[in-house]
């Protein structure tokens, strides 16, 4: 998801994002340590998509300052 896409979102869809963004990594660290994860660069995808949504996040919050 590229930057330009999460600016289209609302505060809320973003956090709402975040959280299943960061449910998504836990998830792919548990299966990373069971030797079960099948794509390991699918954790680094996760990280910057997280990264995006944070500084979407902290623009908005710039904004309504």
């Amino acid at each position: 998801m590229t930057a330009k896409e999460l600016r289209e979102l609302s505060a809320s869809e973003l956090e709402l994002k975040l959280k299943d963004l960061k449910e998504e990594l836990f998830n792919l660290r548990f299966q990373l340590a069971i030797n079960q994860l099948d794509n390991p660069m699918r954790i680094t995808a996760v990280k910057r998509d997280i990264a995006r949504v944070s500084t979407v996040l902290r623009e908005l919050s710039d904004v309504e300052a």
